[in-house]
């Protein structure tokens, strides 16, 4: 590439507007990643996985002897609500996974910015409100993900509670 010539402060701005350029290119290319390895895994699972049916596995080795049509259909219930609440977790934990990515590389941008600072007199304002600004988009995101958590928390306890109704029911008939 041709190297730039006129004045150092022109000079800089150019440096500076191409470093933008270069940043905004390598997050374009993670969200593109991103976005293919989520549509690659849940793509791939539907067409090539055996059918492998967990809930109908846990329910035959639960299941000793005869019952009655109404036990089969709580113990179903539960088995199925119990698979629902592990396919959750795992959606949790990927997101928590995320958002500890995330993290690392706010934290790597911050230790890259006080070196600067601490090499340079000069502060870039510009850079100073991105950063503002991806704080409050990260801040944003994690009181999401705690909304999400409180809501599948107390779903979970309802089911809890469901279940223990049910089974008092069932004892007391």
């Amino acid at each position: 590439m041709a190297m730039y010539k006129g004045a150092a402060s022109e000079a800089g701005r150019a440096m500076h507007l191409k470093k933008k350029r270069e940043k905004a290119l390598e997050e374009l290319e993670l969200r593109k990643k991103r976005i293919e390895e989520e549509l690659k895994l849940s793509t791939m699972e539907n067409k090539f996985a055996a059918h492998y049916d967990a809930v109908e596995q846990q329910l035959k080795s639960s299941t000793i002897g005869l019952v009655t049509l109404d036990e089969m259909k709580a113990k179903q219930e539960d088995v199925v609500k119990e698979r629902e609440r592990q396919l959750a977790q795992r959606q949790q934990e990927r997101e928590l996974q995320r958002q500890r990515e995330i993290q690392k590389k706010r934290e790597q941008q911050e230790r890259q910015r006080r070196q600067i600072a601490a090499l340079s007199f000069k502060l870039d304002d510009d850079e100073e409100e991105e950063e503002e600004e991806e704080e409050k988009d990260y801040d944003e995101e994690k009181e999401e993900v705690k909304e999400k958590a409180e809501v599948k928390e107390n779903e979970e306890m309802k089911e809890k509670e469901e279940t223990k109704e049910k089974e008092e029911a069932k004892e007391k008939e």
